[in-house]
């Protein structure tokens, strides 16, 4: 799995083209020739950019699923509704299509953050909003997710 670190604010063209920052091109430069997937995050009012090798792992799990089972069926259309494969184009930009720019109420001022081997792309505000909100229950959440196993906890103390 790639390890991807950093936020970064950038700002996107008329056409939803963002210029992807140095430092994070740098770190994508070792999948970028294969490209990207992105998609609507499930959780949150954002897209979410795989490179295409994570994307497939994750397709491998999701194709594990029955699709005679009318949840996981109903699953896949909404886990893959409105996909696209993307490339950077040769100036290093990325072109977000305008249905996903909607869906993200994405507009001209734009975050990228690392997660756990993707990209979020953000509304700037909405991200604000996103992080602020989250900071009050952090301790809580940190702990219920990450204090359930000692071994993995001392490794990161």
């Amino acid at each position: 799995m790639l390890n991807i670190i950093g936020t970064y604010h950038c700002k996107a063209d008329n056409k939803g083209r963002i210029m992807m920052p140095a430092d994070l091109k740098k770190q994508l430069a070792v999948v970028a020739s294969d490209g990207f997937v992105i998609k609507r995050a499930v959780f949150q009012p954002c897209l979410e950019l795989y490179p295409l090798k994570q994307w497939n792992i994750l397709m491998d799990k999701v194709g594990q699923l029955n699709q005679f089972n009318r949840k996981n069926n109903d699953f896949i259309r909404r886990f893959t509704a409105g996909v696209r494969v993307l490339e950077l184009d040769a100036t290093g930009r990325l072109n977000i299509p305008s249905d996903l720019m909607g869906i993200a109420s994405l507009d001209r001022h734009i975050v990228l953050t690392a997660s756990v081997g993707i990209v979020e792309i953000w509304n700037a505000d909405q991200y604000e909003k996103a992080i602020s909100d989250a900071a009050n229950d952090f301790a809580d959440l940190a702990e219920e997710v990450m204090g359930q196993n000692n071994s993995t906890a001392d490794e990161l103390s």
